[in-house]
């Protein structure tokens, strides 16, 4: 990819992108700092989960051969001769005709090989009173019945996570439970973003006449937060080279690992931002046979990759989910990159201009299947529609229009309310 080509396709394009990068190096964060995440080592158990024998319910810890034939007519009576809680182990050894007290995950009292739940004895107050010097079990247990053993859930030295892991919740459960405060993972890529225009200012500035406020970055700094980046605001950069050359500059100094740009890259007498990069880099890809975002630049200033967004905001984040998010993932060190697609049954008719479209849509459950809709007009500056959305319609290239009642796929923003992303 040494010269610029025009015109790809959504697919060549992205292709041709992600082969320019791969995953950053890693560093040692602490776990709160590790999440959705890629680990770069591997986790061993340092200790058996769980450690030692205790119970899975609140109840009586007995010798299950004390009990056998309990009922609820003819109940077995034991002796209390303990009270066990949680963090608190008991010398007490159970002898036949004896129970203690236990809690939940309180280790088990030597002798003891089961656990009677309290509903299922005489205790009036379910464990909560004064210790009983004795207790009617209503029912039989078997050995082992509601005991955890250590190593049930893992074994010291056991291979708990390995090098690729993405860092769920659940994995930070699982690395603080065998006692790893902090983990090496990869590193998150810094994106330095900047708006070109002369008719944008600040959002909490009030528009003057031509004027209007600087969605795009604010919009595309989400996005890089979403997909695991790291954003560094630079502002707004005036259609003037040395004004936007200026923009590049910091975003070097601020060691951005990504540059991403809004407006600017198409065909205006205005639109300077290719001229610059390519003063001082090289554009290496420009325009996609994709609606919206047909003007979108991709090469390096310098040496830093660089991206340069339709001006338009919703053209600049659909461009940005295509493009810019699965090279977001590849840089910290995901292997799937591609979004979640679901087939859906089309509430009205959906129309294209031939292009690979991406039309801003709702899609909700209908029975065991979906079913959407269009969530607004489809102009490329309506954030209304892409703020109603939670899904993309995509209308293949070459098909100009898409009937109601039709199938077609749908590329998920977010899932609807109730479903599991799969």
């Amino acid at each position: 990819m040494t010269a610029p080509v025009e015109m790809l396709t959504v697919a060549e394009a992205r292709e041709a992108i992600l082969e320019r990068f791969a995953s950053l190096e890693p560093e040692t964060v602490l776990l709160l700092d590790a999440v959705d995440r890629v680990l770069t080592e591997r986790i061993e158990a340092d200790v058996d989960l769980p450690p030692f024998d205790n119970s899975s319910m609140d109840g009586y810890a007995v010798r299950a051969l004390d009990i056998a034939g309990a009922t609820r007519e003819r109940p077995v009576r034991l002796r209390v001769v303990a009270d066990v809680a949680a963090g608190h182990p008991t010398g007490v050894m159970l002898e036949p005709g004896t129970a203690a007290r236990i809690t939940t995950g309180a280790p088990l009292p030597r002798g003891a090989d089961a656990v009677v739940p309290v509903e299922a004895t005489d205790d009036p107050s379910r464990g909560a009173s004064q210790l009983r010097s004795e207790i009617a079990i209503f029912q039989e247990a078997r050995s082992g019945a509601h005991v955890r053993h250590p190593g049930e859930d893992v074994r010291r030295g056991q291979v708990v996570l390995d090098r690729g892991a993405l860092i769920r919740y659940a994995e930070v459960a699982m690395l603080a439970a065998v006692g790893r405060a902090s983990v090496r993972v990869v590193r998150r890529p810094r994106v330095a973003l900047f708006a070109t225009g002369d008719e944008l200012v600040a959002p909490d500035e009030r528009p003057g006449p031509g004027q209007i406020r600087n969605a795009n970055e604010l919009g595309t700094a989400a996005q890089v937060l979403r997909y695991g980046g790291v954003p560094v605001l630079l502002g707004i950069a005036r259609d003037a080279e040395a004004d936007v050359r200026e923009k590049f500059e910091e975003a070097l100094a601020q060691r951005a690992d990504l540059i991403v740009t809004s407006a600017g890259v198409s065909v205006g007498a205005h639109d300077v931002v290719k001229d610059v990069v390519r003063a001082h880099g090289e554009i290496a890809l420009w325009r996609i046979r994709m609606r919206p975002g047909k003007p979108l630049a991709f090469g390096h200033y310098k040496s830093t990759p660089f991206f340069g967004l339709p001006g338009n905001p919703v053209s600049a984040m659909l461009t940005f989910e295509q493009f810019v998010r699965p090279v977001l993932l590849k840089m910290g060190g995901r292997i799937h990159l591609d979004k979640p697609t679901v087939q859906v049954r089309l509430l009205e008719a959906v129309e294209s201009d031939g292009r690979e479209t991406y039309a801003r849509a709702w899609v909700e459950r209908d029975g065991p299947g979906y079913v959407a809709r269009l969530s607004g007009d489809q102009g490329s500056n309506v954030l209304s529609a892409l703020a109603g959305a939670n899904a993309l319609l995509i209308v293949p290239e070459g098909v100009t229009r898409l009937e109601a009642g039709s199938r077609a796929w749908a590329q998920m923003l977010y899932w609807p309310e109730g479903d599991v992303c799969g």
